[in-house]
């Protein structure tokens, strides 16, 4: 092959995903901002509701609903059987 052919191949190639990285790129870095700007607005939120938690000890929520459900009984589970090993021989020669 010649240069010039090789060249073309390369543009050919090449060339439409560096011209769409362009978009791709832009739209990487407004994401970024958005984000930034969406975890600032978030944790704001988190410590207003953090804060008016502490404040208030009533467990129903403000809009009226239903309170949060009672613990649930902390007594120890019921044990297991025992498990039995069988013999190895015996699992292979079924297998």
């Amino acid at each position: 092959m010649s240069t010039t052919s090789d060249l073309i191949a390369t543009a050919v190639l090449i060339g439409p995903g560096a011209l769409l990285s362009i978009p791709v790129l832009a739209s990487q870095r407004g994401t970024h901002a958005d984000s930034t700007v969406i975890r600032r607005a978030l944790a704001a939120s988190a410590a207003e509701r953090a804060a008016r938690t502490t404040a208030t000890t009533d467990p129903a929520p403000p809009d009226g609903g239903e309170g949060a459900p009672a613990p649930a009984d902390t007594a120890p589970a019921a044990r297991l059987a025992a498990v039995i090993a069988l013999p190895e021989e015996r699992m292979r020669r079924a297998a």
